[in-house]
């Protein structure tokens, strides 16, 4: 089955946050992290049946998706998972704020890659814990955690180790060596790690391949709480279903505990479309990689090919980590705000001198994007 992913969909009128943010502005809007494709067939028919039953009341938790996430890991990583591992969740970001309040006390320390996706320096800053920043370097042409810059700066008051794989917003799918290096400084210092996958689905590069944290030895497994979801696979992350895999009994409790009363169950709609979306969605999965895989490849070229930006290619998501610094302007993301493209600030995950540009959309958008980006930098010579 092909399936389009070319078809322009008008968000501009909806409910959409990503196209209500700059409503009734010739601006386009290439910044909150989800996509303007149709959500797969077999999940829209799924939900259209179980709307048409026209009854809403409470439900449980179908054991099929638990089976389906079972098997899922076995097949995609190797990994034997429990099905009482799993926490099921209406989002990843209120799970890295139930693992920051679960997981320390205040005045404890959380360490967070930076630049990071903000809503982990915002779960800490919430709950009171300081935050020690572990930085980016570029390697390679790749953006990998630098431990050696925390040098001098452990106490032993350090708890909880933050990580993001496939790394948002730098793109980075972590090797093994890579994945073995964040484990041993864990238990080194005898660190729970959270680790956010939620965009461990969308590895662009067929010779590259997602490996969970937990999954790398039985130590990584006692210490890990892995976050994924089918939000930003299927694009279905309005409807909020997220799952928390945690091996470690007693880290699953304290998880549990923090939730109690306050964090919701996921809505049963929520629910079918991620069983319709697991169990019949691959090779709309498949096409959509490869049409954000062609994004990547363009985007990556004309933005090298632009006077004063520079872009390493993402080896996963559908985000590009855009270095500005070479732009002579005091505010990359308001000058092509100007210039009628919304981008995400840098200085939302730590580096100010950056944009991020998300490239789930259809060609025709991104290449009027471009356009517009070129032109304002053209206007500055």
């Amino acid at each position: 089955m092909t399936f389009n992913f070319d078809q322009w969909v008008d968000r501009s009128h909806s409910d959409s946050v990503k196209w209500n943010k700059y409503k009734q502005r010739d601006v386009i809007p290439l910044w909150v992290a989800d996509t303007d494709f149709i959500s797969p067939p077999a999940v829209i028919e799924a939900l259209h049946k179980r709307v048409s039953e026209g009854v809403f009341g409470y439900g449980t938790l179908p054991a099929e998706l638990t089976d389906l996430l079972v098997e899922r890991m076995k097949n995609r990583y190797g990994w034997q998972i429990a099905p009482h591992w799993l926490v099921y969740l209406p989002g990843v970001v209120c799970a890295l704020n139930l693992a920051v309040r679960a997981f320390t006390t205040e005045g404890q320390v959380c360490i967070t890659p930076s630049p990071i996706y903000p809503p982990f320096s915002q779960a800490v800053t919430l709950a009171n814990r300081t935050q020690l920043q572990a930085p980016l370097i570029k390697s390679a042409d790749r953006w990998v955690m630098d431990f050696n810059a925390l040098d001098g700066q452990l106490t032993g008051n350090e708890k909880l180790l933050l990580l993001c794989n496939p790394q948002n917003p730098g793109g980075t799918v972590y090797r093994r060596e890579e994945l073995e290096q964040q484990h041993k400084f864990a238990q080194q210092h005898n660190l729970v790690v959270c680790s956010d996958e939620i965009h461990s689905d969308l590895i662009l590069d067929s010779d590259i391949h997602h490996i969970p944290f937990a999954a790398l030895n039985p130590d990584a497994e006692q210490r890990a709480i892995t976050l994924i979801s089918p939000s930003k696979t299927f694009n279905l992350a309005g409807l909020g279903a997220s799952v928390a895999i945690i091996a470690n009994d007693e880290l699953r409790r304290k998880f549990i505990r923090q939730q109690k009363g306050i964090i919701p169950s996921v809505n049963i709609l929520a629910y079918v479309a991620a069983i319709a979306a697991y169990r019949d969605g691959e090779s709309w999965l498949r096409e959509q990689i490869a049409y954000l895989r062609d994004n990547r490849d363009w985007l990556v070229q004309r933005i090298n090919a632009m006077p004063g930006l520079s872009m390493v290619s993402p080896e996963g998501t559908y985000l590009g980590w855009i270095d500005a610094s070479g732009l002579a302007v005091d505010n990359p993301y308001s000058f092509f705000l100007q210039a009628g493209v919304a981008l995400s600030p840098g200085k939302d995950f730590g580096d100010d001198r950056f944009i991020r540009i998300n490239f789930g959309c259809t060609r025709a958008l991104l290449e009027q994007a471009l356009q517009r980006m070129e032109t304002a930098i053209l206007s500055l010579n």
